[in-house]
């Protein structure tokens, strides 16, 4: 998978959206992809600071590995996004 994140205002919590093309399976896995995602984003939200928008993108592999997987990838993928985001932050605030 592969997340995406923008800050835009820092007073709102974090928000979390999902991209899951025909390339990962029929609509049926790609809504238990969905669901399953979801659940994963929202036990690492903490890990994203205020005003963070994220985009995960699922990649076809998404579609037949384990949760505890897409779990650890979420959780990695939010922590490295973060980290590049406040790594680009300028000293007095949120970047735009």
């Amino acid at each position: 998978m592969v997340v995406h994140l923008a800050l835009t205002e820092p007073e709102r919590p974090p928000q979390v959206g999902f991209v899951v093309s025909k390339a990962v399976g029929n609509a049926v896995h790609r809504n238990r992809v969905k669901r399953r995602l979801r659940h994963a984003a929202a036990s690492h939200l903490d890990v994203l600071p205020r005003g963070a928008l994220a985009v995960v993108r699922a990649l076809p592999a998404s579609s037949s590995a384990p949760f505890v997987q897409l779990d650890r990838d979420v959780a990695l993928g939010f922590a490295k996004a973060a980290e590049r985001c406040r790594a680009n932050e300028p000293a007095g605030g949120v970047s735009r």
